[in-house]
């Protein structure tokens, strides 16, 4: 569960997503104050167990932060994650919003995102791969190639 700067070209590092939503998030500077920010959830089933929200993609340089599809689904109805990732359902908030608390070594970020939009987004994410199908969707000679750097070497 890490995040990195996704450069300007290619939009996404693995390909065109099967499923993506842009809608504004709020970014929570100080209880009662938010910031909106521009953002998109991606969905790819090269990536099965993965959702990637992109933060400020109207900027130049927007923010990539990868993390599990599980997580996503989980914090709708209770706290979900660890560590660098966690999502939950907004104190106070009713079934309304979300929080996700995205972490690194240098800061911490907390979005609040609506519930509805992250449901229907992984409601499609379901139609591409469903739950529980996403070892069906990996290439496992493919990612061994790519972890030992031998991508160019022919797999049987």
């Amino acid at each position: 569960m890490t995040y990195h700067d996704v450069p300007p070209t290619p939009p996404s590092p693995v390909g065109i997503p099967d499923c993506a939503v842009i809608f504004r998030l709020h970014a929570v500077t100080f209880p009662g104050l938010s910031v909106p920010v521009l953002a998109c959830l991606r969905y790819h089933r090269d990536d099965p167990y993965a959702v990637y929200l992109d933060n400020h993609v109207d900027l130049e340089d927007p923010v990539t932060w990868v993390f599990g599809r599980e997580i996503l689904a989980a914090g709708l109805d209770g706290w979900s994650g660890t560590g660098d990732v966690s999502v939950y359902p907004e104190v106070g908030g009713g079934l309304h919003s979300i929080m996700i608390a995205l972490s690194d070594d240098d800061a911490t970020a907390l979005l609040r995102a609506p519930a509805l939009l992250v449901r229907e987004f992984l409601a499609e994410t379901e139609q591409v791969v469903p739950f529980g199908a996403e070892s069906q969707c990996l290439d496992m000679d493919a990612l061994i190639a790519h972890l030992l750097g031998e991508e160019d070497i022919p797999l049987a």
